[in-house]
């Protein structure tokens, strides 16, 4: 991999990691279209330690606070109700499904998984089902001439439940195309929450996540065309551009539609499965490299 490759791809990580639109399908598409190699489902958890280390900082006073008030219910300094204690109990269980499929489906994600036409399809179906949720969101907020306006849920409502089916729709994202941010937060439209809540616990949920599968995958970096200067320097990259990235992004959804993220889901969708089907696109570009 060029420095070139590994800046543009960075920069790509950075764009769309906190975007419900899909990182991973975004590194995969982005080197496919300039006839790169695959970078790797590697490359990617790696980067994504940047993105995540954006969250970090981004999030940090809500982190502290989490984490001091989850250690204070070990030792009973901290009731076991408090609502920050309890988020940390929450973040833990919603990690446990990614942590599982992770684990069992390795083997597909650095597969299968990475088949373009699969890549499209999922595009498309989460871009609907995202779309269904904001709808549904919208609809709540505003009501309408024969319905009233719907209270929708803040984070202080959440429990185990709802946890650990936020958890199930972070799973989901192991499939390129699928979306981290997009799952996570339409599972929450779907049950009802608010859509800062939703991308909140979103961002949240993601951190040990992401880190633990950074770390894991650590040990493969340098292999095949990926080394570890480029995969390090698209990883500070990928930091510098998600910070500013979720942070327009928290100020955007305060007042706006996902459905701008839907349309290009769904375009983009189409557009892969035609250049795939007229062959202007093997489903397996690249792939070869590894």
């Amino acid at each position: 991999m060029s420095w070139l490759e590994s800046f543009i791809l960075g920069l790509v990580q950075g764009l769309t990691e906190f975007l419900p639109i899909s990182s991973s399908a975004h590194l995969r598409l982005t080197a496919a279209f300039a006839g790169w190699h695959d970078p790797g489902a590697a490359f990617t958890a790696i980067t994504q330690i940047g993105t995540e280390t954006a969250v970090l900082i981004y999030f940090r006073k809500d982190i502290g606070r989490i984490i001091s008030a989850w250690c204070g219910s070990l030792v009973g300094k901290v009731p076991r109700s408090d609502h920050d204690a309890q988020m940390g109990w929450l973040v833990i269980v919603g990690s446990i499904p990614i942590g599982v499929l992770g684990v069992t489906l390795k083997d597909q994600i650095e597969g299968p998984f990475r088949d373009l036409r699969l890549i499209a399809t999922t595009l498309i179906v989460m871009g609907v089902v995202l779309g269904v949720a904001d709808r549904l969101a919208a609809r709540d907020e505003t009501g309408g001439r024969h319905r009233a306006i719907r209270r929708r849920k803040d984070l202080k409502e959440l429990g185990v439940r709802d946890g650990l089916i936020f958890g199930v729709c972070q799973a989901m994202a192991l499939i390129p195309g699928v979306s981290r941010s997009g799952a996570t937060i339409s599972g929450g439209l779907l049950m009802g929450y608010t859509r800062e809540a939703a991308a909140r616990y979103s961002f949240l949920l993601a951190i040990p996540a992401v880190l633990a599968s950074g770390a894991y995958e650590l040990k493969d970096a340098g292999d095949g065309h990926v080394s570890w200067g480029p995969t390090i320097f698209a990883t500070i990259i990928a930091f510098v551009v998600g910070y500013a990235v979720i942070a327009w992004f928290m100020k955007f959804i305060t007042t706006k539609s996902f459905m701008p993220f839907v349309y290009y889901r769904v375009l983009l969708g189409i557009v892969l499965f035609v250049l795939v089907g007229v062959g202007e696109l093997s489903p397996h570009a690249g792939e070869s490299a590894d």
